[in-house]
């Protein structure tokens, strides 16, 4: 039997600031050391499917893995000084807009977990966005430089695959994404 109660001795530990960030802390409990990001409200992964049954994905440089990389559309909740109390849903639709310069009728929550549990507390929360309607070429703000992708639903595996191949650092999280878009049907 599993006791989901079961904790390390410093599981309760006062926790310690070791660095404090604009974006990110770095933490210590005990003899743990994690990130934390600086806004409660974690991040947001955008499932999004456009009327032709293409799934949208970006590509940006990650300064932290020295890459390119694919993603699907993705952001912080709360991040903005004037949203710091919005939802992850309320995120997911800017978000898209912003990254992919699709917008969404709605948007339903499907999963939430872990980004990294054993480096990080944040917490990423999938959802589905609905209805999907072309209204600007996306590319993120200001500080982005989002090329997106619309690829067809049934081709996105082997794409993200040749991606990979082709040097880009492919988030397996993607993979998750595809899988509850297949599956998810119920969350619409």
């Amino acid at each position: 039997m599993n006791d989901i109660n079961r904790k390390p001795e410093d599981a309760n530990a006062p926790v310690e600031t070791l660095y404090q960030g604009r974006w990110l802390r770095l933490r210590r409990r005990g003899r743990w050391e994690f990130a934390e990001r600086n806004n409660p409200g974690g991040a947001v992964i955008i499932l999004a499917v456009t009327p032709e049954d293409k799934v949208l994905f970006v590509e940006q440089y990650r300064v932290a893995v020295q890459h390119f990389t694919i993603e699907m559309p993705a952001g912080l909740v709360g991040d903005l000084a004037d949203q710091q109390h919005e939802s992850a849903l309320i995120a997911a639709q800017r978000e898209l807009e912003e990254e992919t310069g699709y917008r969404c009728d709605h948007v339903s929550f499907v999963h939430e977990g872990p980004s990294s549990s054993g480096m990080s507390n944040e917490i990423i929360a999938f959802v589905r966005a609905h209805d999907l309607v072309k209204v600007s070429d996306g590319g993120g703000d200001g500080t982005e430089n989002i090329v997106v992708h619309e690829v067809p639903r049934l081709e996105a595996g082997e794409w993200l695959m040749a991606r990979a191949k082709d040097g880009y650092s492919i988030d397996p999280k993607l993979f998750a994404g595809l899988w509850f878009i297949e599956h998810t049907e119920a969350f619409s």
